[in-house]
């Protein structure tokens, strides 16, 4: 979208809906169909277990629940349930893969038909792997100490008290975070524009100032015309009074004949 910013994971864990912890029991490909295959698989597959697709793009996954889910989270099963995870592969934007054995946090949501998909919130990544540095990041959704795995209860549940109490509501801090986004925004085109009318009132003054220019030299021109006339005027200056006698004459030798 034309408006899109990155969230951090930890704003992003409190707009999921669900948050599992959770290991990959198997890997179920989707049928074969028309939006189902790669590139260079042009024809649909034969022969027997062709409804199964190994080369698809589309899989689903049967996942065991490792923890209990995350706070806050709209899924109430405990840590040990089954469940399966649709809407895995590749897509034309993002990937949504897993692989089978592995344990991975997953973001998560429920379509109108109770399917669990994955939660791209954002637009952003939706699974991660279960590593060092996530359990981590996580420690503060999941109370670790009663996990299967009781390795997470000795590295995490020390400092998981402290993180959740200086958790902050990210969703609240982004939220005033784009207002304000919004507010520069805002301002930056009020800037623009007056500097376009800025420009617009300099080239005015550059015309005027070009004009003025043009009129201040047309007048000296002027000047320079009528001191040049005068002076041819003053020098016939004498001449004048002759001119005038003979038109009185004429006027006069034509009232008598007539």
């Amino acid at each position: 979208p034309a408006e899109w910013r990155p969230l951090s994971e930890g704003c992003r864990a409190e707009l999921a809906s669900i948050i599992v912890y959770a290991r990959v029991l198997a890997l179920h490909p989707d049928p074969y169909g028309a939006y189902n295959y790669l590139p260079w698989q042009r024809d649909p597959p034969s022969g027997p277990g062709s409804q199964h697709n190994p080369g698809g793009l589309f899989y689903s996954a049967e996942i065991e629940l490792l923890c209990d889910q995350a706070w806050g989270s709209m899924l109430e099963v405990p840590a040990g349930s089954r469940l399966n995870l649709t809407g895995l592969g590749y897509f034309s934007c993002h990937s949504h893969t897993v692989m089978q054995g592995y344990a991975y946090f997953f973001f998560l949501r429920m379509d109108e038909n109770y399917i669990l998909l994955p939660h791209g919130v954002n637009f952003q990544e939706a699974i991660f792997p279960d590593t060092q540095e996530n359990r981590r990041m996580f420690a503060s959704l999941f109370q670790f100490s009663n996990c299967s795995q009781a390795q997470h209860a000795l590295s995490f549940s020390s400092d998981w008290e402290i993180q959740e109490d200086n958790r902050l509501m990210c969703s609240s801090v982004q939220k005033a975070l784009f207002e304000e986004e919004d507010r520069v925004k805002k301002l930056q085109q009020k800037v623009a524009t007056l500097e376009k009318r800025n420009k617009q009132l300099r080239d005015r003054v550059k015309k005027v100032k070009r004009s003025l220019r043009q009129a201040r030299k047309n007048t000296r021109h002027m000047e320079l015309m009528n001191r040049k006339l005068s002076e041819k005027l003053s020098s016939a200056g004498g001449q004048v009074p002759y001119i005038n006698s003979l038109k009185q004459e004429n006027s006069h030798a034509t009232y008598l004949k007539v």
